[in-house]
């Protein structure tokens, strides 16, 4: 008898162990599911944010157009805009006494080349804004005075002597002829056009929509 009551006594002290560790497993499962539903919330608070950014940055209308860009355009250097081809004929009369006149007459073809010299252009000369860009290119000019081809000069008619001094006099003149003939206000005009044109062609394929050209005021 006496044995079986210090068994039971043994069972009964047990007890309040086994409750007093459930209360604990309880508790930590609560602090556990507590600190699992906090971090679900700042995790998806953490994604929240990373779609409002990347929305902001997908409807950004920027265009990041870098100096490295804009150098390699101004090292373009002289870029052509429009070709003209001339043909002057240019005569020059020297009078001799009781002989017949000295004359030479000569045919001089050339190619007037316009466009912008990129290397002229001022600083800031780019100015993007959105998806548009404006430009400010230098004036239109004559891109090289070295337009006379001189291997299709030839003689239309030469009676006497004529040195080499007399002919680059000839060269000259057919020169300003070329020029005067050539450099007209309507054909700078259609230069500036094509300019337009190409650098809007140019400016597009960075993405900009909108591309305004003009030119600085400087003298032709």
């Amino acid at each position: 008898m006496s044995q079986n009551t210090s068994t039971q006594s043994n069972t009964n002290r047990s007890l309040p162990n086994r409750e007093g560790g459930g209360r604990v497993f309880l508790f930590l499962s609560l602090i556990i599911s507590g600190l699992l539903i906090l971090a679900a919330f700042f995790v998806r608070k953490h994604f929240e944010d990373m779609d409002l950014l990347s929305l902001q940055l997908v409807s950004s209308n920027a265009i990041d157009l870098t100096p490295t860009q804009i150098r390699s355009i101004e090292r373009i250097g002289r870029w052509e805009f429009l070709a003209i081809s001339d043909e002057e004929l240019v005569d020059t009369l020297r009078n001799r006494t009781f002989q017949k006149d000295d004359r030479l007459v000569r045919i001089y073809h050339g190619t007037l080349r316009l466009g912008v010299d990129l290397a002229r252009c001022e600083e800031g000369w780019v100015q993007p804004q959105g998806d548009t860009v404006r430009l400010t290119l230098p004036p239109i000019q004559l891109l090289s005075e070295n337009f006379i081809d001189e291997a299709r000069t030839r003689a239309f008619y030469e009676r006497g002597p004529w040195d080499a001094r007399a002919k680059e006099q000839m060269y000259q003149k057919a020169a300003r002829q070329m020029k005067q003939r050539c450099l007209t206000p309507a054909n700078i005009r259609q230069a500036e056009d094509n300019a337009r044109a190409q650098f809007s062609s140019l400016f597009r394929t960075f993405g900009f929509n909108h591309v305004e050209v003009q030119f600085s005021s400087e003298l032709f």
